[in-house]
């Protein structure tokens, strides 16, 4: 049975193609949850743990929870689609930082100081006619 009063902020989160809808759900936690180091993320129905493969992506999807010292008051909920894994990281934790900033505000300053806030926009260059690649021409011979 679904709850139609949970109360939650939602942002989008972007890197490359990659979209990430993120809902920070402020409900308290089960009991059991309360002393875990791992915050709570879902990532497409699927714990965040079992989601990202590696440690490494692990740790950018709870940065922005942990450099704004809530990584256990909130339960995160995202559904992200588009581009490689490490993007979609990214793009959780841009998500996760601005819906933070809903919440509160005064946490701007060192979410931007990390760069959580910034959009990455950096995207593959088109491939051009005539060319091989974006920028690779075809061999040139004198003779």
């Amino acid at each position: 049975m679904a709850k139609t009063d949970n109360r939650y902020f939602e942002a989008v989160g972007r890197r490359k193609t990659s979209v990430a809808r993120v809902r920070l759900f402020a409900e308290n936690l089960p009991a059991g949850k309360a002393g875990t180091s791992s915050p709570d993320i879902l990532v497409n129905n699927k714990p965040h743990t079992v989601y990202f493969s590696t440690a490494s992506l692990k740790k950018i999807a709870e940065e922005a929870l942990k450099s704004a010292r809530i990584e256990n008051a909130y339960r995160v909920s995202a559904k992200i689609s588009g581009g490689g894994i490490h993007s979609q990281a990214e793009a959780l934790r841009h998500g996760i930082s601005r819906a933070i900033l809903k919440i509160n505000p005064e946490e701007r300053k060192s979410l931007k100081q990390l760069g959580f806030l910034k959009r990455d926009p950096r995207m593959k260059e088109r491939r051009k006619f005539g060319l091989k690649k974006a920028r690779k021409a075809p061999q040139w011979a004198k003779r």
